[in-house]
């Protein structure tokens, strides 16, 4: 992964540090575990996913009625992750923290076996295809607002 800023300024910085944080969290041991129940999964990920971009935004000092209008969610869900009082939001602070401690760092931990392997290439590939579709559903968002404004 490229030079990942802990203070973004842009969009680009913006979305390397919600990348980082988003894929830090996933790969700690005890989030992997939540997520070998398939009927949870896709509750987690999103979860995780608007709590690390959620982050990464108040460190780019955005408030949180931006915050909120930007990721299509309330204030209130914007304000429980950034104040951890959700756990999504509590794992990624700490994600956030170790990297503040030791840089940004992303490492497959030990635990992880070679099925483990496969398994995370399934969740990271689906992962990718929720980040498209919230980019594309964000920019379908800005596009009907722009046109609502004229």
């Amino acid at each position: 992964m490229s030079e990942v800023s802990l203070t973004p300024v842009g969009k680009e910085q913006i979305h390397r540090l919600e990348s980082a944080l988003l894929i830090g969290s996933i790969l700690r041991p005890d989030v992997l575990e939540e997520l070998r129940n398939p009927a949870e999964r896709l509750t987690w990920v999103d979860s995780l996913a608007v709590a690390a971009a959620a982050l990464a935004r108040e460190k780019a000092r955005m408030t949180v009625p931006q915050i909120a209008e930007e990721l299509g969610r309330t204030e209130a869900t914007i304000r429980n992750h950034l104040q951890g009082k959700t756990k999504a939001g509590q794992i990624v602070r700490e994600t956030y923290e170790r990297f503040l401690r030791e840089g940004v760092k992303i490492e497959l931990p030990e635990a992880v076996a070679e099925t483990r392997k496969e398994e995370l290439q399934k969740i990271t590939d689906s992962l990718k295809e929720i980040s498209q579709t919230l980019d594309q559903a964000r920019e379908k968002l800005q596009n009907l607002i722009e046109n609502l404004q004229k």
